[in-house]
């Protein structure tokens, strides 16, 4: 099969974590530029796919239980069984798309990656399709209902350009969080570039916002644990720039078109840093985020970012 072949139906196997499905939306909006009539139905996991609700070209959304492997796998074989695709795109690669019908596959292990960072990675996995064109950006697609929502949450704060920030990182490893006290400096010591904060994050991740909630002189709405995935999208959209850990938060920002700065530790950031043009980062030597400095993040937001 050549990519000038009739392809009607796409099967496409995606990651679990939101910021790994974040940086499969390239994958996807380069596969809708070559077969703009095709129907995409995606195998992804029950959370993280919320993000992909409004894609215009989807299909359906099948679930794979990563907690229940072969319950899960055979679910889905069940399924897809009587299903014939044109074409099985597999960025998981764990061989269960090779037991789905199709006339071609195309996989991790025959790919041949445009780079070091994970969407070059993933875009080789479609290269002899794709060819040189350039890569797309990262992309959320948002609905009514998520930008009235942020409309409403953010109606409290005072005109001008508002700063987010997501400091959990969600793990437990503690060399990966920025301190609370620090988020406040910076953000305090910013009061000239913006007029409000909005604090993002999750259930688990309420203490932290509203710690850092609590030390800020200027106006600010805590949204920890009050959002599902599509509504901090919608937050974050109407933010001037996202600051925070290496977490699915800074993938989510950037796809919506947000500047991010977000800080490293255990990470590669040439490998996982947010997909956008306007996504920078810090690391420290010591690949401790704790010891990066407030003076640091501000001069790189003020030199590169706004």
């Amino acid at each position: 099969m050549t990519r000038h072949e009739p392809v009607r139906r796409i099967l496409f196997v995606s990651l679990s974590c939101v910021g790994d499905v974040v940086m499969t939306t390239p994958v996807l909006e380069a596969l809708h530029a070559v077969y703009p009539d095709a129907t995409l139905d995606v195998i992804a996991d029950r959370r993280s796919c919320r993000l992909l609700t409004y894609c215009p070209y989807l299909g359906e959304i099948l679930h794979k239980d990563k907690d229940k492997p072969l319950r899960g796998s055979l679910a889905l074989l069940k399924t897809l069984w009587r299903r014939r695709y044109d074409l099985v795109v597999d960025l998981r690669t764990d061989g269960l798309a090779y037991l789905f019908r199709g006339r071609r596959h195309l996989t991790k292990w025959g790919a041949v990656p445009y780079g070091h960072h994970a969407v070059e990675v993933m875009m080789g996995v479609i290269r002899e399709i794709h060819g040189e064109a350039a890569i797309p950006s990262a992309r959320l697609w948002l609905g009514e209902s998520e930008r009235a929502f942020a409309e409403e949450v953010l109606a409290a704060l005072p005109p001008g350009h508002w700063l987010a920030l997501g400091p959990a990182c969600g793990g437990w490893e503690p060399e990966k969080t920025w301190p609370a006290g620090n988020y406040v400096e910076l953000a305090n010591n910013m009061a000239d570039r913006f007029a409000g904060v909005i604090l993002v994050g999750g259930a688990a991740d309420t203490d932290l916002t509203a710690a850092v909630a609590s030390g800020l002189d200027r106006p600010c709405v805590d949204l920890g644990g009050r959002t599902d995935l599509l509504q901090a999208a919608a937050v974050m959209e109407r933010a001037a720039l996202f600051l925070g850990s290496d977490s699915g938060l800074g993938h989510v920002a950037a796809a919506v078109g947000t500047p991010t700065l977000s800080f490293f530790s255990n990470d590669r950031p040439e490998r996982c840093r947010p997909w956008g043009p306007r996504s920078e980062w810090l690391l420290h030597e010591s690949r401790d985020a704790r010891r990066i400095s407030v003076r640091e993040a501000e001069e790189r937001i003020r030199s590169r970012l706004l």
